[in-house]
């Protein structure tokens, strides 16, 4: 297969496993973005060519928070386990080399982890939030690629990732706004204006995260996280733009619905 057919069925696969563990939710899905957590948080710290004594601390953290995510902590005992582990994790890697990596490893991996998870819950509103969320980022990206790649024009970022051109990021744009303002409509939203503005805002977050990305890579001066995934490269290449808008699709929601639920105040209870 060439590289676009082998994207292709990776990117199949990866889907149609997450929608099942999106649909069973609860501890399965809990323990999908655990395992992506662990995989991302690895990923950061092999790019950084850290060694073990570097990233352990990180890495027992960012176990504590996946035990008090499966155990159903509330979120803000989260979010002081989180902040703790990152403090102490930096503390540890400034003074044995002043170094930040694994700390901003935990940071990455610890937020997407805990924000999917309070997301999507135990009850409808939860996979309601989720599926929107997918619709937005796969739209984005999968239109942002094809239109970039038909119509060119100028770099949207060339210093950081010189593929991407502004007819991709508008193209994905409206992309995402239509699929979310799709996904809401068929999940009964109250809102499509406001569907359709949050989706403007995940779709320019995502290709945000994309972006963020590609600069952590060229930072240590590597085209791939990891090769992990036949013609994507690593879990972060794939999930780049997924962390950024579902930590963003968290904070609407906390702000809307609370910490604990922040579904319910997307989607209602």
């Amino acid at each position: 297969m060439n590289n676009l057919q082998m994207r292709a069925v990776s990117a199949f696969v990866l889907a149609a496993v997450a929608l099942w563990l999106t649909w069973l939710g609860g501890a399965p899905f809990r323990l999908l973005v655990l395992l992506g957590a662990a995989l991302v948080y690895y990923e950061w710290v092999s790019m950084a060519r850290l060694r073990i004594h570097r990233w352990a601390i990180g890495g027992l953290a960012l176990a504590v928070v996946a035990v008090m995510l499966v155990a159903g902590f509330p979120a803000s005992a989260l979010a002081v386990a989180l902040l703790a582990g990152i403090g102490v994790t930096l503390a540890a890697g400034w003074g044995l080399g002043r170094d930040m990596s694994a700390a901003a490893a935990l940071a990455y991996a610890g937020l997407a982890a805990a924000s999917l998870a309070l997301l999507r819950g135990d009850d409808g509103a939860g996979l309601k939030a989720i599926l929107f969320l997918f619709a937005v980022v796969w739209a984005t990206d999968i239109v942002a690629y094809f239109t970039g790649k038909t119509f060119g024009g100028p770099k949207l970022a060339p210093s950081i990732s010189p593929g991407k051109t502004w007819s991709g990021a508008i193209g994905g744009t409206v992309a995402g706004v239509v699929a979310g303002v799709a996904a809401a409509a068929a999940a009964g939203s109250g809102s499509i204006g406001i569907a359709a503005v949050t989706a403007l805002v995940l779709a320019i977050v995502a290709q945000a995260g994309d972006l963020f990305e590609s600069a952590v890579k060229r930072r240590f001066g590597v085209k791939d996280s990891s090769r992990i995934i036949p013609g994507h490269g690593g879990l972060m290449d794939r999930v780049d733009g997924l962390v950024a808008a579902g930590f963003a699709l968290f904070l609407i929601g906390a702000a809307l619905g609370g910490m604990d639920q922040p579904s319910h105040g997307l989607f209602g209870p």
